[in-house]
């Protein structure tokens, strides 16, 4: 791995990606309303 040019870069985006994703959740999860977590914690119940 230390032979290829750049590459130490990649794991670096991952863990951004990482990161960002996981604190949009939050975000999303904060501000969004009761009512409609309710309702998406029932989508896996519907048929």
């Amino acid at each position: 791995m230390t032979s290829i040019d750049g590459i130490e870069i990649y794991p670096v985006i991952s863990l951004v990606i990482f990161f960002a994703f996981f604190i949009g959740l939050i975000y999303w999860v904060f501000t969004t309303n009761k009512a409609t977590i309710k309702e998406v914690s029932q989508y896996p119940l519907e048929d």
